[in-house]
């Protein structure tokens, strides 16, 4: 199949103009990445987004991997000399995989199966008498295949019989009626496996469940399938047999006599041991792939929230890893995040020297001009927020409480060995903690997606698909952020459309040899920075206090000139144009249209000099827990508390109220009203109030709600 073709498919898929996906094809097949042609190439595209464009992305890849399975199965049954002009039309005519892998079924080479045995006997004949059911004496017929090694008429008959059930199993019409019945009508069951109640009981809900497959909830099946795995569970996928017996008598059972009677066995065997095992592990793997897309869309969706959460920015900052015997590691970070000091403090039990780790916090706190403090989350996390709290500081210091999810993995990452080497896991630890308040996106971007902890099951889906999932939000967000060319490091840059590691890391190499750069076309003198490279980075790279006011905005230098006669047109200078909003106000945009410049570039272009330089995301907010409440048992139902949303699933959303363990406020609980998808109502990291429902101590759950607790 062409590209053209491609386009046609899948414009009638996803109801685009085939103009956006053929436009969209050929950028991606010229090497443009997503976000480039989704902010830079909007007149091309239509104005599509990232994910509309990923979407495109996606869908061209099944269809190129289709069209490899076709060849290859073309290929085979050529070989045997079996492609007819009449299956050869049918195979390229065939528009998804199981219809094509239908088609193949005949033809695919196996192993020894009951029916090939019976052949080798002599029985397809038998078997072809039986098929087509006008015999009227089976039995009689039957002697004639008597043999030594079919030694009774019942051994010609079963024979013939398994040849029969194969050739219903592999016929494409009644597949694709079953198959209709699956998607449709298969429950899935599930159940305990005897023996190991009390050592599964974590998946208690599951012991006894039975539901249609096509409702069961992504993060239902796969907790279920997990419980398989772990070996508690045991799960069955069918439909009601009498339907499927009933579909396959209807297209194979045309007579009323002997015969017709062992047809109709052979296909009662057909389904039971063929058809059903095929379709239901068919049916389990579709289920799971749905379910792995919407656990990596949720995934995914949090950490696009995670990665955009509000930034402090360059202040002075001491961070605090939090501990109880080993003590709390204590960091101090200049406004760019480089490292000044670390030491440990004492303030807790069993050391209790409350009085000297006061002083020193208040020494580090005037000698390094601590603006900010980062406290984690983690173990006397809440014990160390009190104690810092109760200082009495002789400057104004803000307090945070940062999540410590994803720190303890990048502390022992190769990536914080490069950065850290003559540091240990605890100082290297703390100093994220602290990063990750400065600039959440920076710090975070050098942890593994799946160790930050905003997913549920990612351990279960499909990792390949995960990790481009993840990897397309992480890239996403950075390049909607924008990067400062002359103090990102290695790992942000990575991220920037166009770039990857090499060149990522060419770019830090030649700063440091070089100095800061001044213009963005100086990155051209990068090594390996080719015009396509440039052209997909320079609009996300940004020089603050450089030679050009453009670029530190997301003005593509392709569109310099545009701006520059805007400028002209308003009898100024550039740099007097960029932020002027009364200035900006007078620009009549069709004054610049072209072939290459259209009306929403045009429209970016002025949204950009309206805000040079300003940050996309929203300000830091300081939070504070209930002073009253420090572990799950100082909760008491009927208790309203503030709580910081840490995940957001499907089935609700898990918030902190501060005692080591997350409440789930159930989708049912979040508002007063219908809630179809929980992220509609809450956001990752949202400041929340909340009303304690239930404490479960034993089992270490809270239930929460959030309806009728006011602001």
């Amino acid at each position: 199949m062409s590209q053209d073709m491609y386009a046609g498919v899948i414009t009638e898929k996803l109801s685009l103009k085939e103009y956006q996906v053929r436009n969209i094809l050929k950028l991606l097949d010229d090497g443009a990445t997503i976000p480039f042609i989704s902010r830079y190439r909007k007149e091309a595209t239509g104005s599509l987004d990232e994910l509309q464009i990923a979407e495109i992305q996606q869908q061209n890849k099944r269809l190129i991997e289709l069209d490899e399975r076709r060849e290859t199965i073309l290929k085979s049954i050529d070989e045997q000399e079996k492609l007819t002009p009449e299956l050869k039309e049918k195979i390229k005519d065939a528009t998804y995989l199981p219809e094509l892998e239908d088609l193949y079924l005949p033809y695919k080479p196996k192993r020894k199966t009951r029916a090939s045995i019976a052949k080798e006997k002599g029985l397809e004949p038998l078997a072809k008498l039986l098929m087509s059911q006008k015999e009227p004496d089976v039995e009689k017929k039957a002697t004639q295949f008597i043999t030594k090694e079919v030694p009774e008429i019942e051994d010609a008959l079963q024979g013939a019989r398994d040849i029969v059930a194969e050739w219903i199993s592999e016929t494409g019409k009644a597949r694709k009626q079953l198959r209709y019945l699956f998607e449709q009508w298969a429950i899935i069951e599930s159940k305990v496996i005897k023996g190991k109640e009390e050592e599964g009981d974590k998946y208690s809900d599951y012991f006894e469940t039975n539901e249609p497959l096509s409702r069961c909830a992504s993060h239902r099946l796969l907790a279920i399938l997990r419980g398989e795995q772990e070996g508690f569970l045991r799960i069955t996928i069918r439909p009601d047999q009498d339907k499927a017996l009933e579909i396959l008598n209807r297209n194979f059972v045309i007579g009323d006599n002997d015969a017709s009677r062992h047809v109709m066995q052979a296909a009662e065997d057909s389904y039971k041991r063929l058809i059903a095992p095929s379709l239901e592990t068919e049916s389990r793997n579709l289920a799971k792939e749905k379910a792995d897309t919407e656990a990596i869309r949720v995934f995914a969706e949090n950490l696009r929230q995670l990665l955009l959460a509000p930034p402090l920015g360059q202040k002075n900052v001491l961070a605090i890893d939090p501990g109880f015997r080993t003590g709390c590691k204590v960091v101090c970070l200049d406004k760019q995040g480089t490292l000044l000091h670390n030491e440990n403090i004492y303030p807790h039990q069993p050391q209790k020297e409350t009085k000297q780790a006061a002083r020193k916090i208040t020494s580090l706190v005037n000698a390094y001009k601590i603006e900010a403090i980062a406290i984690g989350n983690g173990t006397a996390g809440r014990e160390t927020e009190y104690f810092i709290k109760g200082l009495k500081l002789d400057r104004k210091v803000q307090v945070f409480v940062v999540s410590e999810n994803g720190a303890s993995v990048y502390s022992a990452s190769a990536t914080a060995r490069e950065e850290f080497p003559e540091f240990d896991v605890t100082v290297r630890g703390s100093v994220s903690i602290g990063r990750r308040l400065m600039d959440p996106l920076a710090e975070l971007v050098k942890i593994d997606p799946k160790s930050i902890g905003v997913g549920q099951y990612q351990h279960d889906v499909n990792q390949g698909k995960l990790k481009d999932g993840l990897d397309r939000v992480v890239e996403s967000c950075v390049n909607m952020v924008g990067v400062e060319v002359n103090t990102a490091s290695k790992h942000l840059l990575t991220y920037v459309s166009g770039l990857g590691p090499q060149l990522a890391q060419n770019i830090v190499d030649y700063r440091t040899e070089n100095g800061p750069y001044n213009t963005r076309s100086e990155l051209k003198k990068v090594k390996r920075m080719g015009g396509k490279a440039y052209q997909q980075a320079a609009g996300f790279l940004r020089i603050s206090n450089g030679q050009n006011p453009l670029d530190n905005t997301a003005v593509h230098p392709e569109s310099y000139i545009v701006v520059e006669l805007m400028a002209r047109d308003q009898n100024c200078k550039v740099e007097e144009l960029v932020a002027d909003k009364e200035r900006i106000s007078l620009i009549d945009l069709k004054k610049y249209l072209s072939e290459e410049t259209g009306m929403p570039t045009l429209k970016d272009i002025r949204e950009e000099l309206l805000k040079s330089g300003r940050d996309p995301r929203e300000i830091i907010k300081v939070f504070e827990f209930d002073s009253r409440v420090k572990n799950i048992n100082d909760l008491q139902e009927g208790m309203i508390l503030p709580g910081i949303v840490t995940n957001i699933t499907n089935f609700g959303a898990f918030v902190d109220v501060g005692v080591k363990q997350d409440g789930l406020v159930h989708i049912s609980n979040l508002k007063n009203e219908f809630v179809k998808n929980p992220a509609d109502v809450v956001k990752l990291h949202q400041h929340v109030k909340v009303k304690v429902l239930q404490v479960d101590e034993n089992r270490n759950r809270i239930q929460l709600s959030m309806k009728d607790v006011g602001k």
